[in-house]
């Protein structure tokens, strides 16, 4: 090889760091975790960089109801994705009851890479 063509590389290797260990986080979301919020009809999470919003996508479970014990986890479905550059947006058809709820995401960066969280929250 080259002493030119190892400058490049060595230069290349330096200047892209940032991109090839970037993966998509969790910036903030609404409502936030371990949050205690009056019945949202919306919840957004906002995340580092842009993702493949086919690729991409939450769950919702109510894990908890006041008043039942035994409350068996309950998947919610029925709610709206939207997702606009950072943001992925869920707009439910109506407002969550009171509850504790655990939220999964995973969404695939466009270095292709899936990244996976979650967090719980609390409507009252």
């Amino acid at each position: 090889m080259t002493r030119k063509f190892l400058i490049a590389a060595a230069a290349l290797a330096l200047a892209l760091p940032g991109v090839a260990s970037a993966h998509t986080k969790l910036l903030s979301s609404s409502p936030a975790a371990n949050a205690t919020v009056a019945k949202p009809t919306r919840l957004t999470l906002t995340f580092s960089e842009t993702f493949l919003a086919p690729m991409s996508g939450v769950e919702l479970t109510m894990t908890g109801m006041p008043g039942m014990a035994s409350h068996e986890p309950m998947p919610i479905k029925g709610f709206k994705t939207a997702v606009e550059g950072k943001t992925m947006t869920l707009t439910l058809p109506r407002a969550l009851p009171a509850g504790t709820y655990e939220l999964k995401w995973h969404v695939v960066g466009a270095d292709q890479h899936k990244m996976e969280g979650g967090y719980s929250f609390t409507v009252k």
